[in-house]
C-alpha cells in the first residue's frame, strides 16, 4: 500500500499564474499547497501609501477575458481600489509610412479595450485573496528537487523539509526547473532584442490611450497609467523593444538625454517627457513547450509558453491557461474522476496549446512584417493597415480577439 500524498495538488510559483491557479481550486475540496521562494506583498500594506508610492516599471495589460477571470476569482474590485489604468483606445502606426490603424472600445460598446495593471498589485490582491482560504502558502522556500513517485511527485524544498503531491502544476516562470526536472522539451529561439522599460511623466495628456509606434528597430509602447483616486493622464509605463546594439547606446544615456530620444522616437506624440524610475532592460525570446502536461504534472503560463511583448498577451495567455486548466480539474474530481491522470490533463493541453501557437505565430509574423525594410513589405503594411482601419467589421473582429473575446 502507498502512503497518501501531503497534498491532491501543488503549485510551483507564485506569480500571477500560481496564485491564479490556486485561487480557482480553493474551496473545491482538494488539499491545494503553493511554493514560493518569495513572499508576495500585501494589498493592505501596498494601499496604505499607494499616493507616495513610484509606479511599477512591470506592468500587464490585461484584457476583458483576464479581468473577468479574476472578476470570478474575487479581486477584481480590490485591484480597482488600487491604482488600475483602463485605456478605451488604441492608436498604432508605421514609423516608414502612412499606415495607422485606430481602435475604440465605442466601436464595440465596451467600457474599456484593456486594463494596464502594475504586476505587484495584481500579485498583491491575489495573494491576500489566497491568504483568505484554507490553502497551504508556503513562501520563503524555493523547491530544490522533483522525484516522481507511483502516487504523484515528491518535491525536497530548500528549508531541509519534503511534501508530496499527486498532481504538480507547474508556474515557475519561463526558466521552470519543474519542467526541467520533469524533462519537457521546449522549442527556444531568442529575437535578438532587448525590451527596455520605465516610467514617464507626458507633457501632454495620453487620452487613455495605448500608444504604439512600429519602427525598423523594434516596436515603441506608451502604455497609459492612472494615479490613485484621481484621473491623472500624464503617466505612461513604456516598452521599447529595439536590437541590442540600439538598446546598449540607450542605457548609456543619462534620464534628459534618455527622455529627448524617447520623445524623439515617439513623434513628439505625447509632447516632451520626463524619465521617474530607473531604465530596466532585459531579452526577449520566445519559448514553448513541447508537451504541456506529463503523468500528474501540469504547466501553465511562462513555464509552458513565453512570447514576444509586442501585443501585450503573455500574462493573458497565463490567465487563460489558468481558466482551462481549473476548470478541467474541477470537472474532473467532480465526476470522481482521476484529475491528475494523462487522459484528463491532455484536455487541457488540447485547449491551450493551438490557442497559444496561434498567439505565438501571429506575433511572430506580425514583428517579421514590421520589421523589414524590404520596400514591398513597407508598402503592404501601410496599404493593410489603411484599408484595416476603414473597415469597421474587420477591426471589430480583430479587436475582439485581442481581448480574449469570442
Amino acid at each position: 500500500m502507498h502512503p497518501t500524498p501531503d497534498y491532491d495538488i501543488l503549485i510551483a510559483g507564485g506569480g500571477m499564474a500560481g496564485l491564479s491557479m490556486a485561487l480557482a481550486l480553493a474551496g473545491s475540496g482538494l488539499r491545494l499547497a503553493l511554493v514560493d521562494q518569495q513572499h508576495p506583498p500585501s494589498a493592505v500594506e501596498l494601499g496604505n501609501d499607494l499616493a507616495q508610492r513610484d509606479f511599477d516599471t512591470r506592468v500587464s495589460a490585461l484584457t476583458a477575458a483576464s479581468a473577468a477571470l479574476l472578476a470570478r476569482l474575487g479581486v477584481w474590485e480590490s485591484l480597482q481600489a488600487l491604482r488600475l489604468s483602463p485605456y478605451t483606445r488604441m492608436h498604432v502606426w508605421d514609423a516608414d509610412g502612412t499606415g495607422a490603424i485606430d481602435f475604440d472600445a465605442d466601436d464595440l460598446h465596451a467600457e474599456a479595450l484593456g486594463w494596464i495593471a502594475e504586476n505587484s498589485l495584481v500579485t498583491a490582491v491575489l495573494a491576500d485573496a489566497l491568504a483568505q482560504t484554507d490553502a497551504a502558502c508556503r513562501y520563503d522556500t524555493g523547491i530544490v528537487g522533483l522525484e516522481h513517485e507511483r502516487e504523484g511527485y515528491r518535491l525536497r524544498l530548500a528549508d531541509g523539509t519534503a511534501i508530496s503531491a499527486r498532481l504538480v502544476i507547474g508556474a515557475d516562470g519561463g526558466r521552470s526547473r519543474i519542467r526541467e526536472w520533469a524533462g519537457l522539451r521546449t522549442r527556444h529561439w531568442s529575437y535578438d532584442h532587448q525590451a527596455l522599460v520605465t516610467t514617464l511623466r507626458t507633457e501632454l495628456p495620453h487620452q487613455a490611450t495605448a500608444w504604439q509606434r512600429f519602427m525598423p528597430t523594434g516596436p515603441l509602447a506608451f502604455l497609459p497609467l492612472r494615479q490613485q483616486g484621481g484621473d491623472a493622464q500624464q503617466y505612461c509605463s513604456i516598452v521599447w523593444s529595439c536590437e541590442p546594439a540600439l538598446a546598449a547606446q540607450l542605457l548609456g544615456l543619462d534620464p534628459a538625454a534618455f527622455a529627448q530620444r524617447c520623445a524623439q522616437a515617439f513623434e513628439w506624440r505625447l509632447g516632451a517627457v520626463e524619465v521617474l524610475a530607473p531604465l530596466q532592460a532585459f531579452s526577449l525570446h520566445q519559448l514553448h513547450a513541447v508537451d504541456y502536461t506529463a503523468p500528474h504534472l501540469a504547466l501553465i503560463g511562462d513555464a509552458a509558453h513565453t512570447i514576444h511583448p509586442l501585443a501585450g498577451q503573455g500574462v493573458n495567455l497565463g490567465l487563460a491557461d489558468v481558466a482551462a486548466l481549473s476548470e478541467v480539474i474541477l470537472n474532473a474530481h467532480a465526476k470522481g474522476q482521476d484529475f491528475a491522470s494523462p487522459q484528463v490533463l491532455s484536455r487541457y493541453q488540447r485547449q491551450r496549446k493551438p490557442a497559444n501557437l496561434g498567439m505565438m505565430l501571429g506575433m511572430e509574423g506580425f514583428k517579421r512584417l514590421f520589421g523589414s525594410e524590404d520596400l514591398l513589405l513597407r508598402w503592404l503594411r501601410n496599404t493593410g493597415l489603411r484599408l484595416t482601419d476603414g473597415l469597421t467589421p474587420l477591426k471589430q473582429v480583430l479587436i475582439r480577439q485581442a481581448m480574449g473575446l469570442r
